[in-house]
């Protein structure tokens, strides 16, 4: 690869480094041809763009950025391949785990990852950010806790509308 190749490499990763909320660093060393080409499908079924990158050029293009991606060097060491989402920071990790099931191997291997500018590292991370809530779910918890009470008072009223009836018909057919 010329100096020119990689300088362009390094410019369209800086550059999707900035258009995306979320990205994944993934491990995927030891999988044959039809794994990887079953694993990729998977990513750009859920929406996941997944490139393979080389460590050097990663680093080159997450220096360009204003954030601090220091803490991700230790991480980019081996087989790196990098997962792009703008949606839900939870797909990748879904998508990892997912085609781990189906691996004996468990493969391909969690390196780490950026959520919002929060830095992710280890397998052991994998797990909680499966469980992320996207924003619009948590919008929809909010939206769900906050009309809760208006709905018990109509209904609280609504029973008691039936109750109050039946009371003073009761009442007028005693006389």
């Amino acid at each position: 690869m010329t100096r020119e190749e990689k300088a362009q490499v390094i410019a369209g990763l800086t550059e999707k480094f900035q258009q995306t909320d979320h990205f994944y660093i993934t491990d995927t060393s030891g999988l044959t041809v039809e794994q990887i080409n079953k694993f990729r499908e998977m990513c750009f079924k859920k929406g996941v763009e997944y490139k393979v990158v080389k460590n050097t050029l990663i680093k080159k293009a997450l220096e360009n950025l204003d954030n601090d991606y220091s803490s991700l060097d230790s991480t980019l060491k081996g087989f790196s391949g990098i997962m792009f989402v703008n949606e839900n920071a939870n797909i990748p990790a879904r998508v990892i785990k997912d085609f781990k099931k189906e691996d004996k191997d468990q493969r391909p291997k969690f390196k780490a990852a950026s959520i919002d500018s929060d830095i992710f590292i280890g397998e052991d991370q994998l797990e909680i950010l499966s469980k992320l809530k996207s924003k619009q779910e948590l919008i929809g918890e909010v939206i769900s806790l906050l009309q809760s009470p208006a709905k018990n008072v109509i209904s609280a009223l609504q029973s008691g509308q039936h109750t109050i009836a039946g009371l003073v018909k009761t009442l007028s057919e005693r006389e």
